[in-house]
């Protein structure tokens, strides 16, 4: 039943991928851009699909377990914020996008700046930082796979597969199959998660009874600041900026600004965006949290399979089968999103600019290429799996973050030298990474999360930069004058 549920998904999503993709083959804004035609529906759903991924399912999961509701209320409070960074940067990437064709946001950034070096130093952040992001999905591909068919499925063998079922998706399928995958990935991720909590509340006697119990063994679960008072002030306000800024900066998501038919449908799906995950978010916390009462102690990358665990030990076999079968689903509208994504920058702000690809079969050549180099430089970080969910999908979102105080003055504004907004992305991604290694330390610094201390420097070097712009100018008028 397992193997029936699992092989049943993936040929009817690689049969509707290749389908729609079909016609787009040799069509850049076909492959690429889906046409630039998505509605109000298909854009929300394409939005929370390609977001809620395995660091969702998993991640959130592990986390609620090792801290409570504390992190619920961060990430969803943080998430819904992000909306906002969908209004300042969405709605101005679309404008943009719709003027001038933009595809990718590395296009957009050199085209609106005009400066090599910061065009150069964007693509490069984009890649560094999104290919942790990248290995998240087979990682957690792998753990269920290996938890669903008790170790018949090794993880290996399940990074390997789910892995290459995503390659042969995208390269077949385009951006316009990725959007029809979201869809329907994105109404199971929504009704499956709800059936998941709601059987296994049930088998435990239910919400009322499973909360008294935690409140008995763990009360900790219930706290403000989290178990073990994992969130001060400073972590936090940490996080709240990390989701709220990194999120309409990933280049999934950004991708999806430039495809929405027009700005009104982008404004309903950003409210949509803004609701959804304070319901969403609270279902797989609630699980993990749940996961104390029968798997106490579980430490590190160990929580992320208290989601698989729970679902087994409470459900029947093809009921597992069925739920994680959603998971597997979103953890490829992910995987197929961030490589489609990383793939047309490569094609066409790297490859492109180096080899003088100006066809749209050679774009398209360039970028499946490139989905395949990616894909394998995945598997290595999955095969290794550095840290927890949690902690990788950490990293690639600060990096993300970073970079949102410079993108946010380029499409907004843009009135500084070019030199400022790549000394703002240089210093700030330095910084994030040399306090992340902790290869210095800035004590004023001290408890909060690096994502703060590069946010500081990258804001500091666009207010010196405006304060000098703006000298330049006025000095330039009196002179005039």
């Amino acid at each position: 039943m397992i193997y029936a549920i699992l092989f049943t998904y993936l040929a009817i999503t690689f049969g509707t991928g290749f389908f729609l993709g079909r016609k787009n083959q040799n069509d850049s804004e076909g492959y690429f851009m889906a046409n630039r035609n998505l509605g109000t529906f298909k854009l929300f759903l394409t939005l929370i699909a390609t977001n809620f991924s395995a660091f969702f399912f998993l991640g959130f999961a592990g986390e609620g377990y090792k801290i409570g509701y504390a992190y619920y209320a961060m990430t969803a409070l943080g998430t819904s914020l992000a909306a906002i960074g969908f209004y300042l940067i969405g709605q101005r990437a679309w404008s943009l996008g719709k003027e001038h064709g933009y595809i990718t946001p590395v296009e957009m950034i050199g085209g609106q700046t005009n400066h090599e070096p910061t065009r150069i130093l964007y693509l490069l952040c984009m890649l560094f930082f999104m290919f942790p992001y990248l290995a998240i999905q087979p990682i957690g591909a792998g753990l269920i796979l290996e938890n669903l068919t008790d170790g018949v499925i090794t993880y290996e063998m399940g990074v390997i597969g789910m892995t290459l079922f995503i390659i042969l998706h995208i390269i077949f399928g385009g951006m316009k199959g990725v959007v029809m995958l979201d869809v329907k990935n994105g109404i199971l991720m929504l009704i499956f998660m709800t059936t998941a909590l709601i059987v296994i509340a049930w088998q435990l006697g239910g919400i009322t009874e499973v909360h008294q119990k935690l409140l008995l063994e763990e009360p900790e679960l219930f706290s403000p600041t989290g178990k073990g008072n994992f969130f001060d002030a400073k972590k936090w306000i940490s996080f709240m900026l990390l989701f709220g800024c990194s999120v309409s900066i990933l280049p999934q998501l950004f991708s999806r600004f430039l495809i929405s038919k027009n700005s009104k449908i982008l404004q309903k799906s950003t409210l949509l965006y803004t609701i959804i995950p304070i319901f969403l978010f609270l279902l797989p916390v609630m699980i993990g949290m749940m996961g104390n009462l029968d798997f106490p102690g579980l430490e590190g990358k160990a929580s992320d399979k208290i989601l698989t665990k729970m679902l087994i030990l409470h459900t029947p076999e093809w009921f597992a089968a069925l739920i994680l079968t959603g998971a597997l689903a979103a953890f490829i509208s992910t995987m197929d999103s961030v490589l489609l994504a990383l793939a047309t920058i490569t094609s066409r702000d790297l490859l492109k600019p180096i080899f003088g690809i100006d066809s749209e079969k050679g774009q398209i050549f360039g970028a499946r290429v490139s989905i395949v180099i990616f894909a394998a430089i995945s598997l290595v970080i999955a095969f290794y799996q550095p840290a927890s969910i949690f902690a990788i999908g950490k990293l690639a979102l600060s990096g993300m973050a970073v970079l949102f105080p410079t993108v946010l003055m380029i499409l907004r504004k843009n009135v500084l030298k070019p030199i400022f907004y790549f000394l703002a992305m240089l210093l700030g991604e330095f910084t994030l990474i040399g306090t992340s290694m902790k290869w210095f330390s800035l004590p004023f610094f001290d408890g909060w999360l690096p994502v703060i201390p590069g946010m500081f420097v990258a804001c500091v070097v666009l207010l010196i930069g405006s304060f000098l712009s703006e000298s330049e100018f006025s000095g330039l008028k009196d002179s005039q004058d």
